[in-house]
């Protein structure tokens, strides 16, 4: 199973230097677990940088996996994952949800960097 991280996402749909590195993750859909929390980023993101059409396509894909919802027992757990990880909220509950389906987490986020289970990839800067 594989949960792919609002970072790794937007790198995807961006064509980014890393976006061969989510692309399995991504496409193979009946392994793919998402956070209703990456719903609510990618689709803000995308609205900012591009259009409403451009994320309402974004967010087809997305619903491609097997969306999560935010329940109780996931927040508790989310909790504990910020306590123990000291991860914010939002990152806390994607790796909350990613560790109850046992789930590989794809990410480019350095936060992660170092977790069990996290596939950390590091953003690439182009030069200017």
């Amino acid at each position: 199973m594989n949960v792919v991280d609002s970072s790794a996402w937007l790198e995807y749909f961006a064509d980014g230097p890393n976006a061969a590195d989510f692309t399995a993750a991504i496409e193979s859909t009946a392994e793919l677990v998402v956070p209703s929390l990456t719903l609510f980023e990618v689709f803000k993101r995308t609205c900012q940088i591009a259009d409403e059409a451009t994320a309402l396509a974004v967010l087809a894909t997305m619903l491609q996996g097997r969306i999560v919802e935010l329940t109780a027992p996931l927040a508790v757990q989310a909790a504990r994952v910020s306590l123990e990880t000291g991860l914010a909220m939002a990152d806390s509950i994607i790796l909350a949800t990613a560790r109850e389906h046992e789930a590989t987490l794809w990410t480019q986020d350095a936060y992660f960097r170092g977790l069990p289970n996290v596939e950390y990839r590091a953003k690439v800067t182009p030069p200017r």
